[in-house]
């Protein structure tokens, strides 16, 4: 499937609008959120001036590899026509993606983007994260985050075979349900004092994030001042959008 994308040859500076999105988990497994995630990059992201993917674009991506698997090709070619048609991409890894590298960077011209990053949107200084590293609460996770983010767990994990791989992701995918199944909601959602602690560092006022599966735009004071943490929500039934422009933030949803 080959994807055309006709960009507005101007837009109106007041019409200009950031789109942030994250947690697409995208899998041939559902096939409908493939066909949304598609459509979006065809009809919705063209008119904007960015669009951030702010982690777990993939339910799991096993290396740079799985770009030539024929069921991703539909996403693959979609960033690219939307990259090629000058919209900028902006990629965070996830907990679950963040083994993609730079051929998947090449092949979409997406941009990869540390965690946290600072930028910004709406006119003001804002903070993007994925969102994993805030559940502080979650001491097991985040012991299993340090240990599979170190360069020789990664180095080992990428010198197995494709189908060693692929069996790995989907046992950790098992494990990682059966943990959180048991574990209290409040455990895996982002520690408030984390939160603080991060926005006075990047000195902002605004914290983007997604990976708790919690859309909501939550108010509060930092140092004697209004403070946003603003969450994005996740691809499993529908789709979730963030839009930002001058006016402020819209959380906005796509059927399937």
């Amino acid at each position: 499937m080959v994807i055309r994308i006709a960009v507005p040859s101007e837009r109106p500076a007041d019409a200009v609008t950031d789109l942030l999105i994250s947690d697409l988990h995208l899998s041939p497994t559902r096939p409908a959120i493939v066909h949304l995630f598609c459509s979006f990059l065809e009809h919705r992201a063209p008119t904007a001036s960015a669009l951030y993917i702010l982690g777990d674009l993939f339910e799991y991506w096993i290396g740079d590899e799985a770009i030539s698997d024929p069921s991703l090709r539909p996403i693959i070619q979609g960033l690219q026509a939307l990259t090629d048609a000058g919209v900028p991409v902006f990629l965070m890894h996830g907990n679950r993606d963040f083994l993609i590298g730079p051929h998947f960077a090449a092949s979409t011209g997406a941009q990869l983007l540390p965690d946290p990053f600072p930028t910004e949107l709406a006119g003001a200084p804002a903070l993007l994260t994925h969102g994993d590293i805030l559940c502080t609460d979650d001491v097991e996770y985040q012991r299993f985050r340090a240990q599979i983010r170190q360069p020789a767990w990664i180095s080992a994990f990428l010198e197995k075979t494709v189908p060693e791989r692929i069996a790995m992701a989907q046992q950790y995918r098992e494990l990682s349900k059966n943990a959180t199944s048991a574990k209290p909601a409040d455990i895996m959602d982002v520690n408030q004092d984390a939160v603080r602690q991060m926005m006075q560092e990047y000195s902002v006022r605004c914290l983007i994030h997604g990976h708790t599966h919690r859309p909501a735009h939550h108010r509060f004071v930092l140092d004697g001042a209004e403070a946003s943490r603003i969450v994005l929500g996740d691809w499993y039934e529908q789709g979730s959008v963030l839009e930002c422009d001058r006016t402020g933030f819209r959380l906005t949803r796509l059927a399937p």
